[in-house]
């Protein structure tokens, strides 16, 4: 490919965006840049602070647990409230509730510290994820979404990196600079980020829809069955940060080893996501999502049988590959099954199975390694993929081609107070009428780090070894019918 083809490319790839899409892709960039808790925890608590492998894997759960509850409390803010508030609350408070937890000396403080930054840290996804969807347009939501996962993966790896020289000097330094960088990512949704939650007309006053409540989204038995496939398919990359440290460890690898290995993670990521989603962007999301199950599946596996360090490495190739085409897609099938005015709920519940997840998979991982062997974890991913990949076709069979629930007529964005004319993009935004397609948000951003694992003393997930790079996380939208609004 010449020059010219390659200069091209990356001009239609990051071109036809709303400016309000760039500034929140920014605000993305620079939180993943101080991601240092997520990173760090499990060596600051059992290193530093010389806690137990067991209570740091009881302060990791307990930040996983803050994210279960504040999906859901996030996802009706961000409907009731707007994204730009919602945004702007949660990313000041986990600024606060970070560098309180780099103060905290009693255990009891810091567990609870934990599950303060878990509950703050998670509930800017549903915003960040309905935001996307509002200002995109339809056609270009998966283009959008994977730059945004991208820049998620693209800070990581710089700040997993850069993070480990500041923890070798001063982990308050670390905390502190993560408080830091999530408040300049306030301060950027605050002035760049107008309000772009659509409602019923150009003044607000009239509410000719059915209400969408929680209730709404638990009775919506097609997007249910995306949240439930979501969680089997975290259940399954979140394996690279919890069952993988343990295998390789108890293989004899250093965890110098298994930050190399994960790294190649992350480093195909920011390579490949975007020449990918470009070949991707268009074609049968039921196949994309079949095959990227597959490829899940099985590329862990494939770790049954890994010996030296290239054949490892070569299995976490294989399942970033689907992870790659499998958060985009899923992305933008979440969007299309969300309602326009449901779609904070919407994301919230989307969120929380990565976040469920996030609890499930080190227990999973443990139990079966501790009982039975790293040998039937791997097959059981394999299982887990089929059965992921099975639901996706069984799901998608007799789904109507791209349409995803229109605003009511008249719709419109409002915008935030003080905010001088429309969202750039406003124009855009799906409305009545329009037919959406597919789209994908971070959410959930990188795979949640795994806490204390058995079997692998103070190697946390993935990203824990300086140098290792995040795996990324999801949501979007659909039509339902109503409920009481909650």
């Amino acid at each position: 490919m010449s020059v010219e083809s390659l200069r091209r490319a990356a001009r239609e790839s990051v071109s036809g965006l709303p400016r309000a899409f760039w500034w929140l892709w920014a605000s993305t960039l620079v939180n993943r840049l101080g991601a240092f808790v997520a990173t760090f925890m499990t060596l600051y608590l059992t290193m530093d602070r010389g806690y137990s492998a067991s209570f740091a894997g009881l302060v990791i759960a307990l930040h996983g647990l803050g994210g279960v509850v504040s999906s859901l409390v996030a996802g009706v803010m961000t409907d009731r409230l707007g994204r730009r508030p919602t945004l702007l609350a949660a990313q000041a408070s986990t600024a606060f509730s970070v560098a309180l937890l780099g103060f905290m000396e009693h255990p009891a403080a810091i567990a609870a510290v934990a599950l303060l930054v878990g509950m703050t840290s998670n509930a800017s996804r549903p915003a960040v994820s309905a935001m996307m969807a509002d200002i995109v347009r339809p056609e270009d939501r998966v283009r959008a979404f994977a730059l945004n996962y991208w820049a998620i993966n693209l800070g990581f790896g710089i700040s997993a990196a850069v993070a480990g020289l500041v923890a070798e000097y001063s982990y308050l330094a670390g905390f502190l600079g993560e408080a830091a960088l999530t408040l300049v990512c306030a301060v950027l949704v605050y002035v760049k980020l107008p309000e772009s939650r659509p409602v019923k007309d150009a003044s607000g006053a009239a509410d000719d829809g059915p209400a969408v409540g929680m209730g709404t989204v638990l009775r919506d038995g097609r997007f249910m069955g995306v949240v439930g496939l979501s969680f089997v398919i975290s259940l399954i990359f979140t394996q690279g940060s919890v069952g993988l440290p343990v295998a390789m460890g108890a293989a004899g690898f250093s965890p110098g080893d298994y930050g190399l290995v994960i790294a190649a993670n992350g480093l195909l990521i920011v390579v490949l996501q975007i020449p990918v989603t470009r070949f991707i962007e268009h074609r049968d999301p039921q196949k994309l999502l079949v095959v990227s199950a597959l490829l899940a599946g099985y590329g862990f596996a494939m770790t049954a049988f890994a010996g030296p360090l290239w054949a490892y490495a070569l299995t976490v190739c294989v399942w970033t590959l689907a992870e790659i085409v499998n958060s985009p897609t899923q992305m933008g099938l979440v969007v299309r099954l969300s309602p326009v005015h449901g779609r904070g709920r919407y994301q919230g519940m989307y969120t929380m199975s990565w976040a469920v997840a996030s609890l499930v998979a080190p227990l999973m991982a443990g139990v079966v390694i501790d009982r039975l062997g790293a040998g039937w974890l791997w097959g059981a991913t394999g299982v887990l993929g089929t059965v992921a990949a099975l639901g996706y076709w069984l799901l998608m069979r007799s789904m109507p081609e791209g349409r995803e629930r229109p605003v009511a007529e008249g719709a419109g964005v409002v915008a935030g107070a003080g905010q001088a004319g429309a969202v750039p993009g406003a124009g855009e935004t799906p409305g009545a009428g329009e037919t959406p397609g597919a789209g994908a948000v971070p959410g959930f951003g990188e795979v949640p780090s795994a806490g204390a694992v058995p079997g692998f003393g103070e190697v946390p997930g993935a990203g824990a070894v300086p140098g290792a790079a995040a795996t990324g996380g999801r949501p979007e939208q659909r039509h339902v019918p109503a409920a009481e609004a909650v």
